[in-house]
């Protein structure tokens, strides 16, 4: 099937009323495009991504992927918040290993002139 992606980069969105607020490393909204994203990436390089779940959480971002240690860890929000699932329920068809094995991101020096 084919799905409507809107990037929206690494907007910060906030939440007024609930005092929440955060800006992830990639987000899209699949299909409509909405106030807040339905997937949202982050890359964790020193500290974990705990507490921004609880933000995600207030937002209504439906899944969180983790990019940490060559590998995606993703999130699914459900009712009593976050868990942590093995594929997306988003993107059901997506080879995550596969996809993990393009993200290099020790190689990005070799393009700095």
């Amino acid at each position: 099937t084919r799905t409507r992606f809107h990037a929206g980069g690494s907007t910060t969105f906030r939440q007024a009323a609930k005092k929440r607020g955060l800006e992830p490393d990639e987000c899209y909204c699949l299909g409509a495009k909405k106030e807040f994203p339905d997937l949202a990436i982050e890359v964790v390089i020193t500290s974990g991504l705990v507490n921004k779940l609880d933000i995600y959480q207030g937002l209504g971002v439906r899944e969180v992927w983790q990019w940490q240690s060559g590998q995606f860890s993703i999130y699914h929000l459900r009712s009593t918040g976050y868990e942590l699932v093995e594929s997306s329920e988003l993107l059901p068809a997506l080879d995550l290993k596969l996809l993990a094995s393009y993200v290099k991101p020790e190689e990005q020096f070799d393009a700095v002139i």
